[in-house]
């Protein structure tokens, strides 16, 4: 008989911690300037298919990097092994490729010291989440659907990460975030119906409410029956909305708006978008995954990007701030999408206004055709339904769009309050459900 001794995983790594680190860092650096950023994760995940569960698996993965530069000629490595040798053999290599490596134009010394907000970004509950509680909520989910004689794929996961960063100037940051996520792939013979969750908290996913929702899905769409291409009414689910939106985001950098190659170009200022629609930043909502600081050490702070339909925000990195003379960059890690006036609780109450309209619960596979005037391509999924004198009358097949959110988000019929929406494309965002009058399926799907 023989005992196998499991060595435990070690603690992560606290802001005590870290400081020790990077002190070992920035008392022996020689550079102008030297930046240590940590990132220090422990996360599992329960994936299940075919109704079964198929993997349970927990990882830890922990990375120290260094960043030095003289004189402009910057430098990074990055280590795995925390120990103390390893740790200034990492700023010894930094040092050896920032000195043969050419001048980096771009390159800026980190921000200044500042405080940062402190921010609800790690909940216990998750943190202390493990395989049980993932098979736990699997279960649930797999049994839901076995009652419908329904099969059932998707993941539960939790993770719990160390995130810092400190300077040779003095800045320093570091903050514990969580995150757990659900999400539901339910299947009727052809047809699927599908839901999804994030939150800081592993106790907020509703993981019945969720289930719920994607069976409903997939009984639905069992009849299909097959519409024309065409312009049609929409009603766009949050997920569908936010894999619109999401382009949008990405396509907001001050870099290609200097550049004239952007859709926003010669735009900021002025209307572009429905009157009702603000899009703001808030990182200490309670149902964002907001963050206390971005990667570089900038702060991150509630910011307007669209104001009742009026842009008023660019992403900028800190060198093209600095050359446009912006003082305060606005990040958008939490974004939140609403409307002004008067505005429905639930879609189900959208339905009811429609006299006819296609609801779509979400897209996927967008792509860009067209990035000058952000014209996007994709197709539905997950629950595609011809809506009838206010009533979901039949599924229709998937269809292929062609079209550009900047254009059909100019003129919103009506909209519900923000909601959650969860895709594998787009991380969070709170957005709401809209009603769209004129929306272009180019094609059909035949898969």
């Amino acid at each position: 008989m023989s005992i196998t001794t499991v060595k435990p995983w070690p603690k992560m790594t606290g802001r005590d911690e870290f400081r020790f680190l990077a002190d070992l860092v920035l008392k022996r650096s020689s550079a102008d300037q030297t930046v240590v950023n940590l990132y220090d994760q422990h996360s599992g995940t329960t994936r299940f298919a075919s109704s079964r569960i198929i993997q349970n698996v927990d990882t830890r993965r922990g990375t120290l990097t260094v960043t030095v530069a003289f004189d402009g000629h910057r430098g990074s490595a990055s280590t795995t092994d925390f120990s103390a040798g390893s740790v200034q053999d990492t700023l010894a290599r930094a040092e050896r490729i920032a000195r043969v490596s050419p001048e980096d134009p771009e390159y800026l010394p980190p921000p200044d010291p500042q405080i940062f907000p402190t921010l609800q970004t790690s909940r216990p509950e998750t943190a202390a989440a493990g395989p049980p509680r993932r098979l736990e909520y699997a279960n649930e989910a797999i049994g839901q659907c076995r009652i419908e004689n329904l099969e059932a794929a998707g993941i539960v996961s939790s993770s719990v990460a160390s995130v810092g960063i400190a300077a040779s100037n003095g800045l320093f940051a570091q903050e514990e975030r969580t995150e757990a996520r659900f999400s539901l792939t339910v299947q009727a013979e052809d047809a699927t119906g599908w839901s999804a969750a994030a939150h800081r908290s592993i106790d907020h996913l509703r993981i019945q409410d969720r289930t719920l929702t994607a069976i409903n899905k997939a009984k639905r769409s069992r009849d299909v029956q097959e519409l024309p291409p065409g312009r049609y009414r929409v009603i766009l689910e949050p997920a569908a909305v936010a894999g619109l939106w999401s382009w949008m985001l990405w396509t907001l950098d001050a870099k290609s708006y200097e550049k004239g190659t952007s859709p926003f170009a010669d735009q900021l200022g002025r209307q572009i978008l429905d009157e009702r629609l603000t899009l703001q930043n808030l990182p200490g909502h309670p149902d964002l995954l907001g963050t206390g600081f971005t990667h570089e050490g900038l702060p991150s702070e509630d910011a307007v990007w669209i104001e009742k339909g009026v842009l008023k925000q660019l992403a900028y990195d800190r060198f093209t701030a600095k050359q446009q003379r912006i003082k305060r960059i606005a990040t958008l890690e939490a974004p939140c999408l609403s409307a002004s006036g008067p505005t429905a609780l639930k879609t189900q109450e959208l339905i009811k206004q429609c006299e006819r309209a296609i609801l779509v619960t979400n897209f996927w596979y967008i792509r860009t055709v067209n990035p000058t005037d952000l014209t996007l391509t994709g197709m539905t999924r997950d629950g595609t339904f011809l809506v009838e004198d206010g009533q979901i009358t039949s599924a229709v097949r998937n269809f292929r769009f062609h079209e550009s959110p900047l254009r059909v988000f100019r003129h919103v019929d009506a909209c519900t309050e923000p909601a959650e929406a969860v895709t594998s494309e787009t991380g969070k965002m709170l957005v709401p459900a809209v009603i769209l009058r004129d929306f272009h399926f180019s094609s059909v799907t035949r898969f």
